[in-house]
Formats: structure tokens, C-alpha cells, sequence
């Protein structure tokens, strides 16, 4: 049953795929939500210096502006990566179920060829 042995090689090697990709999207995640912070941090820093923070008025320093912009912009990033996140994780339980299942058939060839065995070693 070679064939069986490589679909269970292939189900945890999508399994073990998933896992990474899920991974990575959580250190970017991650990584987006300091930057964010760190810009937050920054256009405080600037609104309390020039004393506005009203983003429409016409003195609102231009960087403050940027930042919040950039800020937005990786809000947005991270809100996609959930959602590529959430979808990484549907895909993973159906790949786990999937190994599961390949792991209980080859599980289950084995078992009359190892009980062969036995009787052949019985009757020798």
C-alpha cells in the first residue's frame, strides 16, 4: 500500500504548510500592529507639539497627516491578514480532517498485513 503511505505523506505535509502560513500571517499581524502603535505614539507626539488636533484644520502639521494615513493604511493591511488568517484556518481543520482520515485507512491496510505476519510466524 505505497500509495497509501504517500497520500498520508502529502496530508501532513498540507497540514504542516498550513500551520506555517497560518504562523506568518499572525508575525505579520503582529508586526503591523507595532508599527501601527508606533505611529500613534508619533502623531500624538506631533498634535501635542503644534497644540492641534483637529485633523481639518489648515494649520494640522502635514506629518501627523501622513502618519495617520500610514497608520490607516496598515489598519487595513492587518484587518486583510485576519481575514486570509480565518480562511488559513478553515482550510487547515479540513486538512487535518483530511490526514486523519488517510492515517485511519492506512492504519487499517496494516492491520490484516501485520496479523500475516503473525500467523506466518505461527505456522513456521
Amino acid at each position: 500500500m505505497k500509495s497509501r503511505e504517500n497520500l498520508v505523506r502529502l496530508k501532513r505535509f498540507q497540514v504542516n504548510e498550513k500551520r506555517r502560513q497560518i504562523m506568518q500571517l499572525d508575525m505579520m499581524i503582529a508586526e503591523f500592529e507595532r508599527m501601527a502603535s508606533e505611529l500613534e505614539v508619533q502623531i500624538a507626539a506631533e498634535e501635542k507639539k503644534s497644540g492641534i488636533t483637529d485633523i481639518n484644520h489648515f494649520a494640522y502639521p502635514t506629518f501627523a497627516k501622513a502618519a495617520r494615513q500610514r497608520r490607516d493604511n496598515l489598519r487595513n493591511s492587518q484587518s486583510d491578514l485576519m481575514q486570509q488568517k480565518s480562511s488559513a484556518q478553515t482550510i487547515l481543520a479540513e486538512a487535518e480532517a483530511e490526514l486523519s482520515k488517510a492515517e485511519m485507512l492506512e492504519s487499517r491496510d496494516l492491520k490484516p498485513r501485520e496479523a500475516e505476519g503473525n500467523r506466518g510466524a505461527m505456522i513456521g
